[in-house]
């Protein structure tokens, strides 16, 4: 599918500004950050949840250990025999019982991708509290999810697609909304 560029909505700089004051209302809110983890929805919510361990390292001096969630087996939208195939590794190396766990994504649109993360977590175990962060919020809304951290709110079509690039594995920081090209 080809896919036509309509927005550039932000920029390396942009990002970082806005991770940078995510990171200040996760310490504001959460007085006790010896109990916080950070689990990164596969794949760029683990990039922004190190990022966002990082800067609270730097902020704080405190460490906060970051897993890994897959949620594919999880997905409503996906027969066993698809998920077998798509199935990669959660990597969560410590508990997340009785833990205020801070649930990771780049962009929150029907929610459904949330609700098979929760239910996932719940399988790890039984958090204190879970809050979400996303670096974007796109709206349309299937379930009664929302989200506790928004880097940018973004109303768009349903027609419109939003990409978080990230320098970890797509070598640039930026997000695009594009929109289907029809071929002539």
């Amino acid at each position: 599918m080809n896919e036509k560029i309509k927005a550039r909505v932000m920029d390396s700089r942009k990002i970082k500004r806005v991770l940078e004051r995510i990171t200040t209302e996760i310490i504001e809110r959460n007085r006790d950050l010896k109990n916080l983890v950070i689990i990164g929805i596969r794949t760029r919510g683990i990039y922004i949840g190190k990022r966002i361990s990082k800067l609270i390292k730097n902020a704080e001096n405190i460490d906060i250990p970051v897993g890994v969630l897959d949620i594919t087996l999880y997905r409503d939208d996906f027969s066993e025999l698809e998920a077998q195939h798509m199935v990669k590794k959660t990597e969560i190396d410590f508990s997340v019982t009785d833990k205020d766990v801070l649930l990771v994504d780049d962009v929150l649109f029907t929610g459904r991708t949330i609700r098979a993360a929760m239910d996932s977590l719940i399988d790890l175990g039984r958090p204190k509290t879970i809050q979400l962060l996303v670096l974007i919020d796109r709206g349309h809304r299937e379930l009664p999810i929302k989200a506790d951290y928004v880097g940018k709110y973004l109303p768009t079509s349903r027609r419109e697609i939003v990409h978080v690039k990230l320098k970890e594995i797509d070598n640039k920081d930026e997000v695009l909304i594009t929109e289907p090209s029809s071929l002539e």
